[in-house]
């Protein structure tokens, strides 16, 4: 969330950086609340002082055994005031933290204005788009005819937006997820980590999931969890109530999750094949970074999912989000778009978001300085490094020969037992 001063003292600046999102907060609900409770807790304090006037007055009245019952029960009508006002001052403090709650964070001032993804910028372009001398299929057409993807089978087992991949090419996605992995902690200095793919709605709201899109995430009936959307959930709340030392910083993170979204706000979108599914493996990044270095932080997370793509000899293009097509949490975010033949345009296939501390306020992750002094909040980043569904897309459709058969990457060779091709199951 932001910063509460911020918003109290700049609000002007907090507007316009909502009015550049094209959100529809408004953020005099915000400013009413606080000048209610700024005058709830002003009463309180000259009632407290009140009080404490009349106790020393009762005191003495009592001690020169005079009646003090008169000004004791003006004491206890005090007393009861007081008590109100503190509920009254508490329950806006919880409106305003729930609004809060559900402010975007703001954009960087490098990040473009614009309203949607047409207004968004291209940063660079890797490779040329393969011209095929044949017409490429799609994905979806490649998988059935080899008879290693079953959409059929998918919903019969969960119904729509699944699906089962089988023998090499269920191998494939597994071969990306261990190259993804082992690039990432081998080359990119990553630590892995495994952990839970059920969380708890505190650990949603702290990397800003929850109050604002529980309607996109899975939740366990009878329990207050949810299937995680992204590892990003897990990984960035290992630090939720913590306060790191500073030489601990960078702290650079990965792990390969499923993850699952109920798309509820994606109908009709990429209903064929694998784009957009409920259910879908990615290898996450996430770091905690020196606020002073964090945006070079968002550089090299950026390369790193470049590198994954160009050795895997995939055209792409990196383009910076404008504010009214970035992320709630993010200050600035890279999308890194693979070229995909079939569709013959590019899609996206990484996302890499500088969050600054707006995470950080939420789940309460700090650092100590080295030379002592107050705390400060961490800034977090986060970024697909990748996705092996949508990596599946653009290798079979960027990969395919004329007979249907499929070229396997050559750094994913090794990782296919040293298959180099795949045909079709006969």
């Amino acid at each position: 969330m932001l910063d509460l001063k911020l918003m109290q003292k700049n609000s002007d600046l907090v507007a316009k950086a909502l009015a550049d999102r094209n959100s529809d907060i408004n953020l005099n609900e915000f400013l009413d609340l606080d000048t209610r409770r700024r005058a709830a807790l002003l009463e309180v304090e000259a009632l407290k002082g009140r009080r404490n006037t009349e106790s020393m007055e009762v005191a003495k009245l009592k001690k020169a055994g005079e009646d003090a019952s008169s000004l004791m029960a003006e004491l206890g009508a005090l007393s009861d005031k007081i008590k109100e006002l503190d509920v009254e001052a508490n329950a806006i403090k919880d409106q305003q933290e729930t609004f809060m709650l559900n402010v975007p964070n703001m954009p960087h001032e490098s990040v473009p204005v614009g309203k949607n993804e047409n207004d968004n910028t291209e940063l660079k372009r890797f490779g040329e788009p393969k011209k095929f001398d044949f017409e490429p299929k799609d994905h979806v057409d490649l998988g059935t005819s080899l008879k290693y993807l079953d959409f059929e089978k998918a919903s019969k087992l969960s119904g729509t937006r699944f699906s089962v991949s089988t023998g090499p090419l269920a191998r494939l996605e597994r071969a990306l997820m261990n190259y993804y992995l082992d690039v990432q902690c081998s080359e990119f200095k990553h630590t892995e980590v495994s952990v839970p793919l059920l969380v708890t709605r505190k650990t949603m709201q702290g990397t800003g999931q929850l109050p604002k899109f529980e309607d996109d995430l899975f939740k366990i009936a009878d329990w207050d969890h949810f299937l995680i959307p992204t590892a990003e959930v897990p990984l960035t709340n290992l630090h939720a109530d913590e306060v790191l030392e500073e030489d601990m910083l960078p702290l650079w993170y990965t792990a390969a999750t499923p993850c699952f979204r109920s798309e509820a706000g994606a109908y009709g979108k990429d209903t064929r094949g694998l784009i957009r599914l409920h259910q879908f493996t990615k290898v996450e990044m996430v770091h905690f970074a020196h606020p002073e270095k964090s945006w070079d932080d968002l550089e090299q997370m950026r390369t790193f999912a470049e590198t994954l793509l160009e050795r895997l000899e995939l055209p792409y293009r990196t383009i910076t989000l404008c504010t009214g097509d970035m992320g709630f949490g993010a200050a600035k975010t890279y999308d890194i778009e693979v070229w995909v033949p079939a569709q013959n345009t590019y899609r996206e296939i990484s996302s890499c978001s500088n969050c600054t501390d707006f995470q950080a306020r939420r789940a309460n992750i700090r650092f100590r300085p080295k030379g002592g002094g107050k705390t400060e909040f961490v800034h977090t980043l986060n970024g697909s490094g990748l996705p092996t569904g949508r990596s599946l897309v653009a290798v079979m459709e960027n990969y395919q020969q004329e007979d249907g058969s499929i070229i396997v990457p050559k750094v994913l060779v090794p990782y296919m037992g040293g298959l180099e091709r795949i045909k079709a199951n006969s």
